[in-house]
């Protein structure tokens, strides 16, 4: 509910009504249509997207991640299967919100999400703060999608580094892979800072994204 307070924002899904029982509770969500998981969508494109196409998935995701921060929500599993899309569009909702808790400034000790996408600080320290975590999630997100792989501790080694490269994908888009990926999540990209990054600045044969 907090996360779709205030001005519409396509990007993340709808919460139209819900329900309370005495044994559960029931929500009526938005259902686009036509959609599939982002998931499904980069296994049929053959395992990975091309840039232009992760551009804009990461993108619409990265302002729902912005959105659902500036309204005091964590959503702690941002994820290819947590992202719907409209496959003729390329529209992107963030959805499922079950591992979500209220942002804080302070730490979190407990571990809720998906562990390929999880920050290296809650392994190393046991804790972890929620912008740079959300930062993580979304370059595992931009990584996965565009090798069709999560990162090894060999590219992350590299990635630490700021040494990391892949054939056929442009020094922006690794720069910005390196700078959400940062092992230290002191030296991580800000979550308000990804949009302005020269990646998205590159030409694409998309339509713009309109943020507010």
């Amino acid at each position: 509910m907090l996360a779709c307070e205030g001005v519409h924002v396509p990007v993340i899904i709808q919460f139209l009504d819900w329900q309370d029982y005495s044994d559960q509770y029931i929500m009526v969500l938005e259902r686009p249509t036509p959609c599939m998981d982002v998931s499904s969508f980069v296994e049929n494109n053959g395992g990975s997207v091309t840039e232009n196409t992760a551009q804009y998935i990461m993108g619409q995701a990265t302002y729902a991640a912005q959105i659902c921060c500036q309204r005091g929500v964590f959503h702690r599993d941002i994820k290819m299967e947590n992202l719907l899309i409209n496959p003729d569009m390329l529209e992107v909702k963030l959805i499922d919100f079950g591992c979500g808790d209220l942002l804080k400034r302070s730490a979190y000790k407990e571990y809720m999400g998906t562990m390929n996408y999880t920050c290296p600080e809650y392994f190393e320290w046991g804790q972890y703060y929620g912008m740079p975590a959300t930062v993580y999630s979304l370059g595992v997100l931009l990584f996965a999608m565009v090798c069709g792989r999560f990162p090894t501790h060999f590219d992350l080694d590299q990635i630490d580094e700021k040494s990391w490269s892949k054939d056929g994908l442009t020094e922006e888009c690794c720069n910005l892979i390196e700078a959400c990926l940062q092992e230290d999540p002191d030296g991580r990209i800000d979550l308000d800072e990804i949009l302005d990054h020269k990646w998205f600045q590159m030409e694409s044969q998309y339509v713009s994204i309109q943020y507010i």
